[in-house]
């Protein structure tokens, strides 16, 4: 666009991605916070003043920012919006110090910040051991993330240097949070993100949890553009003539997800017709509700049939033989979990079922860190010595 042509006040990705925030913090929070919300929906000049300009005790909420286009985006909408929900907003930039330059790349984000008048802009520089070997257990790890990417849930950690950069993300995310009292992150994941998600889960075979992909709401944790495409998301950035780095790490075909990004993706959409990735992500909220309803009963009937043993806890053999088979193994996934802090795996829940439906008087099973032995019609679940 030439200096002296008048950029268009509000374009329809600009104005998609601003109701994205807008409805989402809506969403979350108080009623009286809300309602003192000004009209966001009356068309400003691009570049005109905050309106409403908050109050010093005003909530703050903070984007996670890496400078990459998702997130600027997510952070320029979120400097709009913030002034007329009564709030202040800032960032969080984490340095994850693995790969060259990445101290200049943070401070740009954070000058980026400060822009667009986000305040606090917080760098956090983090150290993540890297070894050669190391490298292949970081894409493996980074496939297998159901929310690799721009800042994700934190998983458990599986090892490996993707593992501890996502330990040290969200641990820097928590300081931040400590630090300025802020009641919510918000991440930049788009539509196509979670289509992507739902397919590597798919691939490995993983089950509801994983299809289900990411959540908008998790805790503290907010994800406003998932119903939107990365394309528009990108076009609101271009609009308003802001630039966004380019993780080099986002074209390397070594990662199954860029692969699933720039081959699969599009040879589904070429094959079987336009609309795959919202397909995808209709699934993940179809699915997400199942395993909510789900992990609900489990709790439920866990409340019933669950007591606390001398060395552990059991479960009433006859209860979980009555459950169908999909709420009877989460009942003992959900209990170990609770109980020693154990993800159990499906292979290793059917191995602990084998002793209420496959009973012969086995000694019983070995799963990681825990013993499960059958006896006076229970489930006895005890910490291995």
């Amino acid at each position: 666009m030439h200096p002296n042509e008048r950029r268009p006040r509000l374009t329809p990705a600009m104005a998609d991605v601003r109701r994205a925030v807008r409805e989402l913090l809506g969403e979350v929070l108080s009623p009286a916070a809300a309602s003192a919300r000004v009209d966001a929906r009356q068309p400003d000049p691009a570049g005109s003043p905050p309106q409403a300009a908050p109050a010093p005790d005003a909530r703050l909420v903070l984007v996670a920012l890496s400078g990459g286009p998702d997130s600027l985006a997510l952070a320029a909408a979120l400097a709009f919006e913030a002034p007329r929900a009564r709030l202040r907003a800032g960032a969080i930039i984490v340095d994850h110090s693995l790969q060259p330059g990445s101290a200049e790349v943070a401070a740009h984000a954070a000058a980026q910040a400060r822009a667009l008048g986000l305040a606090p802009a917080l760098v956090e520089r983090v150290v993540v051991a890297r070894s050669a070997a190391a490298v292949d257990r970081t894409r493996a790890e980074a496939d297998t993330d159901p929310a690799a990417g721009e800042s994700g849930e934190p998983p458990t950690p599986t090892g490996g240097p993707e593992a501890a950069a996502r330990t040290a993300r969200y641990a820097a995310f928590e300081r931040a949070r400590a630090a300025t009292g802020a009641s919510f992150i918000l991440l930049a994941h788009t539509l196509d993100d979670q289509a992507e998600t739902v397919l590597l889960g798919l691939a490995r075979g993983s089950g509801a949890s994983s299809l289900s992909g990411m959540s908008r709401i998790n805790g503290v944790y907010l994800r406003p553009l998932l119903g939107i495409h990365r394309r528009t998301v990108h076009h609101s950035l271009e609009d308003q003539g802001l630039e966004a780095w380019h993780d080099p790490q986002n074209d390397d075909p070594a990662y199954a997800r860029v692969r699933v990004r720039s081959t699969v993706l599009p040879l589904l959409e070429a094959e079987l017709g336009p609309g795959i990735a919202e397909a995808l992500a209709r699934t993940a909220d179809l699915l997400r509700e199942d395993d909510e309803a789900l992990d609900a009963l489990a709790a439920e009937w866990a409340a019933e049939i669950v007591e606390h043993a001398e060395a552990g806890i059991a479960i009433d053999v006859h209860g979980l033989a009555s459950n169908p088979p999909a709420l009877a193994q989460r009942i003992v996934r959900y209990v170990v979990a609770a109980e020693f802090g154990t993800a159990l795996s499906r292979t290793q829940t059917l191995a602990a079922m084998r002793l209420v439906h496959d009973w012969h008087g086995q000694a019983g099973v070995d799963l990681p860190g825990i013993r499960v032995t059958r006896a006076a019609g229970q489930l006895l679940f005890a910490r291995r010595a």
